[in-house]
């Protein structure tokens, strides 16, 4: 991973900041997934949860980076994130199905695990490092959360989804 963060230099506001970062962007994914799968599924009920899961973590960051340090502007830019638990460009589709959808997200969580995980390695503030290690943890059990709901999906879940255009094409619409 080419580091665009130096990870020696970040600051508890600059921890807060990135892990901020990477909890909205984790809300938009789920998001649309719920958009994309609806919500009368197992997956899309799990996702529809983990929307609000990230978005109680990305809140919290924020409570406490302005309790710490209130107004003062963010060094972390947006673009620092895709190194971190953005999926890679391409990997969401429309009409995807509930299994390829847990891949896109299960690719995610782990990549936020193991970015947390070699981040630990170069930190040396404490407060900074036990932040790291709460989100590292955080994104272990969200592995395992989905790899639990990958493992109860039936075979059906693999089969893309039914695109409304497409089937009223084909039955002359």
């Amino acid at each position: 991973m080419p580091a665009r963060v130096d990870f020696a230099q970040l600051t508890l506001m600059d921890t807060l900041d990135l892990a901020t970062l990477i909890e909205v962007e984790a809300t938009k994914r789920y998001a649309l997934f719920v958009e994309q799968i609806g919500t009368g599924t197992d997956a899309g009920a799990f996702f529809q949860a983990m929307v609000g899961n990230e978005q109680k973590h990305a809140d919290e960051l924020v409570e406490r980076r302005l309790r710490l340090f209130g107004d003062t502007p963010a060094r972390v830019k947006p673009s620092d994130l895709f190194d971190v638990e953005a999926p890679d460009v391409g990997a969401t589709r429309r009409n995807m199905s509930e299994f390829s959808a847990c891949q896109v997200a299960l690719h995610s969580e782990r990549k936020a695990h193991d970015f947390y995980d070699r981040a630990l390695l170069k930190v040396t503030d404490p407060e900074v490092r036990a932040l790291f290690e709460e989100l590292r943890d955080e994104e272990a059990e969200h592995v395992r959360m989905v790899e639990e709901l990958m493992a109860k999906l039936p075979p059906s879940a693999r089969e893309d989804l039914e695109d409304e255009d497409d089937s009223a094409a084909r039955m002359g619409y």
